[in-house]
């Protein structure tokens, strides 16, 4: 559908936004062949790989790559059927500074009635997150304390991994050494 670009291109952030997103933190992608999209990411972009699910954890499985002290800037999903048609993106996630942006962005999402999927913790990462579906229904992430790998590119062991069905229960739960101080207590919903 055609749009007017002048009028997209007057669009200005909203005063009073309840978070600020920080960066795109990872991309996850569909692939067809895991070992030869591995092959491509590690030996032709010279990504690490940070930790892997075999097919038990997830269907197709999973390798999680990084670029960067984070736990995985790209993480690859198996199970495409045949060579994509470039519109195979899983999800897209945005970087927010504080837990109490998490909480406020479940809200503000909520209020507007986009579509929530999961709230809570992920395992490998251990990030606080609130997964939603855009309007064309793209899967999207705002996040906040993903582990950091550091130059010895020591990942935290899967054993830590403590996944949670709720930013309450995240933050009731924290993995070691994860900070899930929430400033702003009225942000925990009860019960």
């Amino acid at each position: 559908m055609p749009f007017d670009t002048s009028t997209i291109a007057a669009r200005r952030r909203p005063h009073g936004m309840p978070f600020r997103i920080g960066k795109i933190g990872h991309v996850v992608l569909q692939v067809a062949d895991m070992a030869r999209s591995v092959d491509f990411y590690v030996n032709v972009l010279g990504l690490e790989v940070s930790d892997v699910y075999g097919d038990d954890m997830m269907p197709g499985g999973m390798v999680f790559l990084r670029f960067n002290p984070d736990h995985h800037g790209l993480a690859l999903v198996g199970g495409l059927d045949g060579p994509s048609q470039n519109i195979d993106l899983n999800h897209v996630a945005f970087e927010v500074g504080t837990l109490d942006e998490v909480f406020r962005a479940r809200e503000h999402l909520k209020a507007a009635g986009a579509q929530i999927d999961f709230d809570g913790r992920r395992r490998a990462g251990c990030q606080f997150a609130v997964e939603f579906r855009d309007p064309d229904n793209h899967r999207l992430e705002i996040y906040y304390g993903i582990d950091q790998i550091g130059t010895e590119g020591i990942a935290r062991p899967g054993d830590q991994w403590k996944g949670a069905r709720s930013l309450e229960a995240a933050v009731a739960d924290p993995v070691e050494g994860q900070d899930a101080t929430v400033l702003d207590r009225s942000l925990l919903r009860s019960g």
